[in-house]
């Protein structure tokens, strides 16, 4: 489906606004437009000995009406424009958010932070500026230049005279048409470079603590200056090629007052036109001057904007690698087996598959077992189940559906996912753990609390379950941090759990309590531990092996200490580490 990009909604919903503002602005300009004319005709009086007290009150009360219309309606199209101006900030990054929610872990894997910030900032900014600034400023000045151009046809001048004054303004569509993309193109390259620059910053600060421990601040330095240098190599070149433009537009305007003033003075010294004429003609001229220098900055701004707002539809115009069929159904974990077979899987652009022909059936209210090294294909299995990426067709079923028939909202609300490194919000401890069910009572928060066994820990801290974290959790240690997101998989009370490495960061003990508290807890339902430490596995109903993708071992604990094999080598040289620990 074709992306409608980042205007058209946009359009849709505040052309009557800009309407009403070009209205305004259009007025005001007419409005303006009879500034010279009653000028002019002050000077042909004045000139002729006919100027009275009269007419004198007669043009300062036409001048202060003139101006005072001109501020009224010219101010209140301005603050619509600028008011629709603010509020495509605030559609658009609700919407930039709402599509960045949909989008595959895939594409967060090819995408840094900071270039997704550099959207909701400069990008959006800069087109802003644009579609309020920018067509503000065009919609009173091209105004004021058709009102100024119609009235000065309209006046007595000789229209000789005028095409002579108004011929070196045509060469601007030109100057336009050969420097606009120079600037487009140079603006998005800017826009490229902060967008590294800020996915840089992020990734530093992320990681000031690393440096420090390291005393490395000189190499985090100097790569970062490598950034900062590219951005003013970047706008350096962007300033040299704008500044031209901008020099250039108003250098034409003046060649316009200089003619006018050369051939308009030489007519009237000539008597071919009334002093009072040469007057109006060179305000009119010279009120040119002020919208054309208008119109370049807006040029100059739109073809900058035109960068951001390519990016910008770029980005809206990317689809979701996961998304849900026409006809996908919920489904109902808690009765519903999982079964996986002849699953292989190859995440894109890699060479190798992660998964190999792997049979698997998952039954409700199971527990099963995951173990291999690292890299053996663990998480890659369950973030299938989740749909982070989407398996082959018929790969896996759930209950009588293909996974990739079921919504996606049925599916993931009924899993409790617990990564390793589960992420924490800079929010309070409470809210983190009642992250994915927001009415949780404080009795199912300290309940779940007490689960994961980091009740006692929490209750510690001087401000409770009210205690704000730090950002990404830093205010905790790793294995409080791991009992928490724990804790926050406990509250969904899910048909299905998984524990991706979860309890790594704890202590044997309370990984024991941790295991013993599922087994109670979760009798009925089914759960998936992903572990490196064999004693969290020993209860399961079913362990698998795997390795290079495969599974290559499986059976209960006893049954695959019985048998040669990975599991058994593992097993045994854990027990030698403990017992060895023992004797120490």
């Amino acid at each position: 489906m074709k992306s409608e990009g980042v205007l058209k909604p946009y359009f849709r919903q505040t052309w009557h606004i800009y309407l009403g503002s070009f209205t305004l602005h259009a007025a005001a300009s007419i409005v303006f437009a009879y500034f010279p004319k009653v000028l002019g005709d002050f000077t042909d009086k004045l000139k002729g000995g006919e100027l009275g007290s009269q007419d004198v009150a007669h043009f300062s009360l036409m001048l202060v009406l003139i101006g005072a219309g001109y501020a009224l309606l010219g101010g209140y199209g301005q603050y619509l424009v600028m008011y629709v101006g603010r509020l495509f900030e605030y559609m658009t990054r609700r919407r930039l958010f709402t599509h960045f929610s949909g989008l595959s872990e895939h594409y967060y894997s090819k995408n840094g932070v900071g270039k997704m910030l550099n959207y909701f900032m400069n990008d959006v900014t800069g087109v802003r500026e644009s579609i309020s600034m920018g067509i503000n400023q065009t919609a009173m000045a091209s105004m004021l230049l058709v009102s100024c151009v119609g009235a000065m046809i309209l006046s007595d001048i000789p229209l000789y005279l005028i095409a002579a004054s108004v011929g070196p303004l045509i060469f601007i569509p030109w100057i336009v048409i050969k420097i606009g993309p120079v600037i487009r193109q140079r603006s998005r390259k800017v826009q490229e470079a902060l967008g590294t620059m800020t996915e840089s910053a992020e990734e530093q600060f992320g990681g000031i603590r690393v440096t420090k421990k390291f005393a490395v601040e000189p190499i985090m330095i100097e790569r970062f200056g490598a950034k900062v240098d590219q951005i003013k190599t970047n706008q350096l070149s962007l300033v040299r090629i704008s500044s031209l433009f901008q020099a250039t537009v108003p250098f034409l305007g003046n060649l316009s007052l200089i003619v006018s003033l050369a051939y308009g003075g030489y007519l009237t010294i000539q008597g071919d036109i009334s002093l009072g004429n040469f007057v109006a003609l060179t305000l009119y001229v010279r009120m040119l001057m002020n919208p054309l220098q208008q119109i370049g900055n807006v040029i100059n701004t739109v073809q900058r904007s035109r960068a951001s707002l390519q990016r910008l539809n770029e980005l809206i115009a990317v689809q979701p690698d996961i998304v849900e069929t026409d006809h996908a159904a919920a489904v109902n974990l808690s009765a519903s087996p999982i079964r996986m077979k002849d699953l292989t899987f190859t995440y894109p652009g890699a060479s190798q598959p992660s998964l190999q022909h792997i049979d698997l059936v998952i039954q409700p209210g199971m527990m099963l077992g995951i173990v291999g090294r690292t890299g053996s294909g663990k998480t890659t299995l369950v973030k299938q189940l989740l749909r982070v990426y989407d398996p082959p067709a018929g790969a896996i079923h759930v209950g009588s559906q293909d996974i990739r028939e079921v919504t996606l909202e049925s599916l993931r609300t009924q899993i409790a996912y617990v990564p390793q490194d589960g992420f924490l919000f800079s929010t309070t401890i409470g809210e983190n753990i009642a992250f994915a069910r927001r009415q949780a009572g404080q009795g199912e928060i300290h309940a779940a609390a007490k689960q994961a066994c980091i009740y006692d820990n929490i209750a510690e801290f001087p401000e409770g379950f009210e205690t704000k974290l730090g950002e990404r959790g830093v205010t905790l240690s790793g294995g409080q941090r791991q009992r928490t997101s724990l804790a926050r998989g406990f509250i969904m009370q899910a048909p299905l759990m998984i524990l991706d490495d979860s309890v790594s960061a704890v202590d044997a003990v309370t990984e024991s309590e941790i295991v013993h508290t599922i087994q109670k807890e979760r009798q009925g339902k089914t759960t998936i531990i992903i572990a490196h430490r064999l004693s969290a596995l020993k209860h399961a109903d079913l362990i698998i092996v795997l390795d290079e993708g495969k599974i290559v071992q499986r059976g209960k604990h006893e049954k695959l200490l019985a048998e040669p094999g990975p599991y058994a080598e593992l097993h045994a040289i854990q027990e030698e580490g403990s017992h060895y620990a023992d004797s120490r």
